[in-house]
């Protein structure tokens, strides 16, 4: 009989945690992915022998002593992992159209201030004002400092923040403004919107340090999905969950698209809120709740040109860039149609086959859902197939990559004679691909003039089910590793649960 302790719907990072967490516990647990492979956005796919990434193209915090690398000790990752670390004088560069320069953005908060300064050297009380308050909010965030949560912490004031407001304030040098804001694409920075704890949060994780996961970040995947499983966890793909069926107060089975029906005591959805209540036939939550849930905003989608080179063609490169149009880096998402692209992020993957050139480029823009509404009943369940969705969406998804590429040749006048193939992603890609409504890159967006509300807890009105990923606390690797351990301390309770995470390995960096 399909009897389990727990079942979860959906084998993104935050349910492949939840599945290691229990399962290390003693728990007899069942992952549910609805795709063939497991991993959600730690997936990759290949394109002419050239290998990229979903949606991890660095990871911050991996240093000894650090959060992220606390928590991967835990799940049995660091001595797993295959790491390159990026550039410590500049794993990020900000530049902007008409200036020959970058702005870097260094590893290490002494190295970062020492940087930065170079450029600004009359800003350097204030750059240093600036890491200090970006330091002083993440402390107050107990998880990401392995600290049970105080009771005081949802009622923070530092929630009501606004990032834009915060960093005007702290310096009147309109080019430092946007530089220190200049890696906002990381969580679809939104300048009447976006509090200052989400660009302290994120920021503070990649100056600690900053890593590339050589040859993808699907090997974060691989690795939990074989401890789970000898663990004696189950894992199995083409299994989409339909219905979650309840009896009186609790959740008693799911039912899949092939008409199985799998029991459990417990069950973790790893969906977006929204559509785990779709799910859910249960009269005790309330239609106020779901409508509540409903109508959150979604953070931005975004285009992405998946470019392979030509071998030996151009330099790999140990940073990012982030180059902007105008200098105004808070207005991006709010784009207009017929000046696209104003902006773009640059990754190199890193591939242990070529060490020294660039086997593949990542270029990525903000694109709204709604310039691809016209194919949203469209659906592509094979990511490889051509023309799936027609010959007019193949002729968009061309036309918006010949233009991407173009603001790319300001930079790079000779890229184009460089380039292999390339191969084009839109928000409609990854609404099927990944799984998430309109194709968002970061789950529900955050607003600091109403930030309680985006706060969702993972427990619903449903005694044994309970929710997990980027929209319980913070997107990104870090953010959704917190989420999986709130998610399982009402379980295991807080207390027991860090104490065995520190026991794995943590240390304080004095």
């Amino acid at each position: 009989m399909n009897q389990f302790d727990v079942v979860i719907i959906g084998s993104g990072l935050g349910g492949l945690e939840c599945g290691y967490i229990l399962s290390k516990e003693g728990y007899k647990v069942c992952i549910l992915e609805k795709n063939r492979q497991f991993g959600g956005n730690l997936q990759i796919f290949v394109r002419d022998r050239a290998i990229f990434d979903t949606g991890i193209h660095y990871i911050g915090g991996l240093a000894p002593g650090q959060n992220l690398h606390s928590y991967f000790t835990y799940f049995g990752l660091m001595d797993k992992l295959k790491l390159k670390r990026m550039d410590m004088d500049g794993f990020d560069h900000i530049g902007f159209s008409g200036r020959k320069k970058d702005y870097r953005h260094a590893q290490s908060y002494e190295n970062f201030i020492d940087v930065l300064s170079q450029d600004f050297p009359k800003e350097r009380n204030n750059i240093i004002e600036y890491c200090r308050k970006i330091r002083e909010v993440t402390a107050q965030f107990p998880l990401y400092n392995l600290r049970s949560g105080e009771k005081d912490f949802l009622s923070s004031k530092m929630f009501e923040i606004n990032a834009r407001d915060y960093i005007a304030s702290v310096t009147k040098d309109p080019m430092l403004r946007n530089v220190l804001a200049g890696s906002n694409p990381l969580y679809a920075g939104d300048g009447e919107k976006t509090p200052f704890y989400v660009h302290a949060l994120v920021v503070n994780t990649y100056i600690e340090s900053s890593w590339k996961c050589a040859d993808g970040g699907s090997q974060i995947a691989t690795h939990l999905v074989k401890s789970v499983r000898q663990m004696g966890g189950v894992i199995r793909n083409y299994s989409r969950v339909t219905k979650i069926m309840c009896d009186g107060e609790k959740a008693q089975y799911v039912d899949l698209e092939n008409g199985e029906r799998i029991f459990a005591k417990t069950f973790i959805s790893n969906l977006p809120p929204a559509d785990t209540l779709e799910l859910l036939e249960n009269t005790r939550i309330r239609p106020a709740y779901r409508n509540r849930i409903k109508e959150l905003k979604n953070t931005i989608s975004i285009f992405t040109v998946n470019i392979v080179m030509k071998e030996k063609s151009f330099p790999y490169l140990n940073h990012n860039i982030y180059q902007f149009a105008r200098e105004d880096v808070w207005n991006e998402i709010n784009y207009k149609e017929e000046e696209w692209p104003t902006n773009y992020a640059m990754f190199t993957p890193y591939s242990t086959r070529s060490e020294e050139h660039a086997e593949s480029i990542a270029l990525m823009s903000y694109m709204n859902y709604e310039e691809v509404s016209k194919w949203a009943n469209t659906k592509n369940t094979i990511p490889r197939e051509e023309n799936s969705r027609g010959e007019e969406y193949e002729e968009f998804k061309l036309r918006k990559s010949e233009k991407l590429i173009d603001f790319v040749e300001e930079r790079f006048p000779d890229i184009r004679s460089k380039i292999k193939s390339h191969y084009a992603s839109t928000p409609l890609t990854f609404r099927d691909y990944i799984g998430v409504r309109d194709g968002s890159l970061y789950g529900i967006e955050k607003d600091a003039a109403d930030p309680i509300k985006s706060f969702i807890s993972p427990k619903l009105k449903v005694e044994n089910v309970l929710l997990t990923g980027q929209n319980l606390n913070m997107h990104g690797v870090l953010g959704v590793t917190v989420g999986a351990v709130l998610t399982c301390s009402y379980l295991l309770g807080m207390d027991y649960l860090l104490g065995k995470i520190k026991s794995a390995g943590y240390q304080v960096v004095s």
